[in-house]
């Protein structure tokens, strides 16, 4: 999928009449791929209300209503009438986290009700719909009289998370304590941070989650909401449907699509590669040519020097394992382009660890290429799982394989690509079968479902 990095938008806030306003707060800086054409889906499906309604946009930079549905239009192929209002604000720098190198997400957590005030002073609208994920702010919404709901992505605050640091787990963001006293510490700070969290989340009227993994850390955390709306993204898949299933394929390759961030684990995309090479060079079989003979394109977005540098380490390392000829870098990547490649593709490699989702895998099933995921997050609870039923049905046709390991990643390749054209067919049809429970139409059937009971009756 193409990346947010493109469209150039900061923080994003809507708005929409006959008497009812509206707000939407989409993501920070920080907001992923999925964010601004998730935040402009939901504008056009909210015109579909019979209530009329009338929607101002929020954003931190000082693009024009038509240039923002422009470039989503480009990047994205999906068309948004440009007739909401725009309000530009100037705080949402405050969100940046390396303005902040300690105690990052208690003073994040500040500055989004500092930006959700400044937000507010413009306009208080009758229902404020947050997609940041920082639910700090609603207090302060629902005090002014704003009905609060939240489509959370991804929370603030897991009880992964949490995990994590009281067992001295370290992650990409995470510097966990080596000594006891500095674990003990992290860990109430954490757990003060979630209550403060959970408190928060009260004040959401509404709630829709984008995944089941999603659903069940906030339905752990915000004690009020045992059970809020499952809407997965919407995923327009249209034209990646129609490219063809059987392919000639000129050469195999290997597709990972996602920024270059660290989270992501692009290291262990190229490790498990160069391991899966090496194995092949030991088998005399079909399989270990099919692997010896893949190539493995790595398309992303760049946001910042820190993205581009960590790029330059990647190709260092792809160097070091040997693999300067089998791998390609493909930065901020055109859709048209990105389309053709998934058409040629025969895997699509993912390695993030609790994705929350994951719509570039859905890309992939809905193109006909095999996905090799993380076992974890979105992709095992909702995407990546036998078609005709969930995990360990009967007569169920696989739609993709889950690892964890590099070993595991290096044995699914060698599976993949090895396969018979035959087995391929058929895993990669019931892969693009699946893809079609994330449509459009049915993100904008839940949302509507969801937000009926949300937006005030007209009087």
């Amino acid at each position: 999928m193409p990346l947010l990095s493109l469209l150039g938008v900061g923080l994003v806030i809507v708005t929409l009449t006959v008497g009812l306003e509206f707000i939407l707060l989409a993501a920070s800086l920080l907001l992923l791929v999925l964010g601004v054409l998730v935040v402009l889906f939901k504008i056009w499906t909210l015109y579909k209300f019979p209530r009329p309604t009338k929607i101002a946009l929020y954003v931190g930079g000082s693009l024009l209503p038509s240039e923002l549905v422009s470039r989503v239009e480009s990047q994205f192929q999906i068309r948004v009438e440009p007739t909401f209002t725009v309000i530009r604000l100037e705080s949402r720098e405050e969100l940046l986290p390396a303005r902040y190198p300690r105690f990052t997400m208690l003073r994040q957590a500040l500055a989004s009700v500092r930006v959700a005030f400044a937000g507010l002073r413009r306009r208080v609208p009758a229902v404020w719909l947050d997609t940041t994920g920082w639910a700090f702010p609603y207090p302060l919404a629902s005090l002014l009289g704003c009905r609060v709901a939240a489509y959370v992505h991804y929370p603030t605050i897991s009880s992964d998370m949490l995990a994590r640091v009281a067992g001295r787990e370290a992650a990409f963001n995470n510097d966990v304590g080596a000594s006891t006293p500095a674990t003990l510490a992290k860990v109430a700070y954490y757990g003060a941070l979630a209550a403060a969290y959970s408190l928060c989340g009260l004040c959401a009227h509404t709630v829709m989650v984008n995944s089941s993994w999603t659903k069940r850390h906030i339905s752990l955390l915000w004690l009020g909401h045992r059970d809020p709306f499952l809407v997965y993204p919407p995923c327009n898949t249209e034209a990646l449907q129609e490219l063809p299933l059987s392919r000639r394929l000129k050469r195999l390759y290997i597709v990972s699509v996602s920024q270059f961030r660290p989270e992501k684990q692009h290291a262990l995309q190229l490790r498990a590669f160069a391991r899966a090479r090496r194995d092949a060079e030991r088998l005399e079989s079909d399989a270990g040519d099919a692997v010896l003979a893949a190539r493995l394109e790595l398309v992303g977005g760049c946001r910042n020097a820190e993205d581009a540098a960590r790029i330059e380490e990647l190709k260092a390392l792809a160097r070091e394992l040997g693999l300067e000829g089998s791998v390609d870098f493909l930065v901020n990547l055109p859709f048209p382009e990105l389309q053709a490649l998934l058409g040629e593709a025969v895997v699509g490699l993912h390695t993030m660890r609790d994705e929350h989702f994951g719509i570039g895998i859905v890309e992939f099933m809905a193109a006909g290429v095999v996905p090799v995921v993380h076992d974890s997050g979105g992709p095992r609870e909702d995407i990546v799982q036998p078609e005709g039923g969930g995990p360990g049905s009967g007569g169920a046709t696989p739609t993709g394989f889950r690892c964890v390991t590099e070993e595991e990643y290096a044995a699914a390749l060698t599976r993949v690509l090895g396969m018979q054209q035959l087995e391929r067919l058929e895993v990669a049809a019931a892969a693009r079968r699946r893809a079609d429970r994330f449509s459009d139409a049915r993100f904008a059937e839940a949302f509507m479902d969801a937000m009926a009971g949300c937006l005030p009756l007209r009087t």
